[in-house]
């Protein structure tokens, strides 16, 4: 399944909902997406999984290689709906972490 990008933005804070499978072929339109988002001042970002099929390692490198780019930025990159094989990969790496997951509870 291809991934389908779908962005709520609220000045500079942005909810990017994904759907379908990051993977080598769909990463580099995600992160063309990202950047397009920070260039554009949105430097606070909620990324719902919740509907992503399945995630690769050049998904993961972008969501790393993003969120670094908004931490050196003053911003944020946190992870809602997150379950699956990217739980267990970011649950192995110790990457969970980083991404300080939005629980169903958290306001986003």
């Amino acid at each position: 399944m291809d991934l389908r990008v779908a962005v709520e933005r609220a000045g500079r804070d942005a909810i990017v909902r994904l759907e379908g499978d990051l993977d080598k072929l769909s990463a580099p339109r995600l992160k063309q997406r990202l950047v397009e988002l920070s260039d554009d001042g949105c430097h606070g970002l909620v990324l719902d999984v919740a509907l992503l099929d399945f995630c690769d390692s050049s998904g993961l490198w972008v969501l790393v290689e993003h969120h670094r780019h908004l931490t050196a930025l003053g911003g944020t990159m946190r992870l809602s709906g997150v379950h699956g094989i990217l739980q267990r990969v970011l649950d192995i790496t110790g990457l969970r972490a980083v991404f300080h997951p939005v629980r169903a509870h958290d306001p986003l």
